[in-house]
């Protein structure tokens, strides 16, 4: 499958073939209908508006309601996903992760809501990259900021982690999605666009990983393949 159908919201990710389409409205999520006694599940600390990225701004909230039960409880166990180790940039994706810890909390929420879990896949991209020392970083949070907008309209977009670049300018950014096809819907606004255009300049090198985030039924096994 070519490069620029598989990338998420990020500006970090090259999308060049964009540069030469029309730009696509990204139209906002619908909210799901659910029964009002498991209506908890699609909320956080009692919201519904879930903080899925350093963004905190209204329009960068991850409506819950917007996902089926695995998605929602992933979502959530998600907040507390967080960087084990300071070379980020370039270890090991899998061991990159508090992963066990993340696991544990879907454990806990399946079974605080009384929800047998069923087999899920979910879409990963890593985006390692490395910036020469022209580059203003503001300027790429700026692009960022813009794009993960577009991706949480578009739907799906269930998790988003960047770091900082090291000392040589190495950084990681990663996204968790719903599907493969959600990511690739997420990445086609104006805002990618632009992105887009201005990646030749800001950046040294990158390079683009695919995983696949596998949680079998009830929660008894879980694991992280590249995707194929």
């Amino acid at each position: 499958m070519a490069l620029d159908q598989v990338l998420p919201h990020s500006l970090e990710l090259p999308h060049a073939s964009l540069q030469e389409k029309e730009p696509i409205k990204v139209s906002t999520w619908e909210i799901a209908t659910v029964p009002a006694d498991s209506a908890s599940i699609f909320a956080h600390d009692g919201e519904h508006l879930f903080v899925q990225s350093p963004y905190t701004e209204q329009e960068h909230l991850l409506d819950l309601r917007t996902l089926d039960v695995e998605n929602a409880l992933l979502a959530r166990a998600l907040a507390s996903m967080r960087c084990l180790r300071p070379d980020y940039a370039t270890s090991p994706y899998t061991e990159t992760f508090n992963w066990d810890e993340i696991m544990e909390n879907v454990v806990r929420l399946v079974r605080q809501h009384d929800h047998r879990w069923k087999e899920t896949s979910f879409f990963i991209v890593a985006f390692r990259s490395q910036i020469p020392p022209t580059t203003v970083y503001e300027d790429l949070g700026a692009l960022d900021k813009v794009a993960h907008a577009e991706a949480i309209a578009s739907g799906g977009f269930l998790k988003y982690w960047f770091g900082h670049p090291d000392k040589d300018g190495r950084n990681l950014a990663t996204c968790l999605w719903r599907s493969q096809e959600d990511a690739i819907k997420g990445g086609v606004g104006p805002g990618h666009r632009k992105a887009a255009a201005a990646t030749r300049s800001l950046y040294s090198h990158w390079k683009i990983d695919r995983h696949r985030l596998i949680i079998r039924d009830d929660v008894k096994s879980w694991e992280i393949i590249d995707w194929e």
